[in-house]
């Protein structure tokens, strides 16, 4: 594992399928442009509509999905990680479905969300992801890269569930990918605490892109792409508005913090 760069990406994904993967491209180009050598795109970042709208064009979302992700990572000889898109099951229902492609275009890992957002929140807004996706039913993959170190997969939702990353840190992760759609209302008070603690717990580098804005009527997301390092250190933070954040990924500081603090080796109940 050498030192690197590593972008998450801040996006206001509409009901848009082409005109998302534009604004995503030239996302991807400024993190190129900055010296970004890993790029993240956050959980819906191709297209993020209502329900019905997102299951009608789902054949399509996925396939130019793929594609775009596959075409970028070659482009721009980069390891990316598309945060989240559906992926058709059968004609009413999808899998919500994160990839990690290195920068020849080979697909590395796959995952399937498990956790599913099914939440009626004091706001008003109420959540029904079950409605329309199936929960994937593996836990999520280690990937093993020589440059990038050992890089863990997983989507939105799934950061209040801890053992799902106490998972991936057993497996050998150094960085744990958290693309997400996080709410408005949740994400002021929880979003920012929930990485740092995975970051804390686990000893590694999480990487966090995530959508922002007004998304249609009824949607709207907190924002705050963030980088956050093995001691809980935010390192990086998007803000509200589109764009990318981006920090230093160091193995170093990797093996500093994991010996000032080694929790992971501590461990009582497993």
């Amino acid at each position: 594992m050498k030192t690197y760069l590593a972008a998450a990406l801040q996006m206001t994904s509409k009901p848009d399928l082409e005109k998302n993967l534009v604004e995503a491209e030239e996302l991807i180009e400024l993190a190129i442009h900055r010296g970004a050598e890993l790029v993240t795109l956050p959980e819906n970042f191709s297209f993020l509509g209502k329900e019905s709208d997102k299951i009608a064009q789902a054949a399509a979302i996925a396939e130019k999905s793929e594609k775009f992700l596959k075409t970028m990572a070659q482009r721009y000889q980069v390891t990316i990680v598309g945060g989240g898109f559906p992926v058709p099951v059968d004609s009413t229902r999808v899998a919500n479905t994160a990839v990690l492609i290195d920068p020849s275009g080979t697909e590395l890992a796959r995952y399937q969300k498990v956790h599913l957002f099914d939440v009626n929140l004091p706001d008003g807004n109420t959540y029904r992801e079950s409605q329309t996706v199936v929960a994937g039913t593996q836990l999520p993959p280690v990937c093993f890269t020589e440059q990038l170190g050992n890089l863990g997969l997983s989507v939105c939702y799934d950061v209040r569930f801890p053992e799902l990353y106490r998972h991936l840190s057993s497996k050998g992760a150094d960085v744990l990918f958290v693309p997400a759609a996080f709410t408005a209302y949740t994400g002021k008070d929880h979003w920012q605490v929930l990485l740092q603690a995975r970051a804390i717990e686990n000893t590694c580098y999480v990487i966090a892109p995530a959508q922002t804005g007004r998304h249609y009527e009824l949607r709207q997301s907190h924002g705050h792409a963030a980088i956050v390092d093995p001691w809980g250190v935010i390192l990086a933070d998007g803000g509200e508005k589109p764009g990318v954040a981006i920090a230093e990924i160091n193995p170093q500081r990797l093996k500093q913090v994991r010996q000032q603090m080694p929790s992971l080796q501590h461990r009582v109940f497993v």
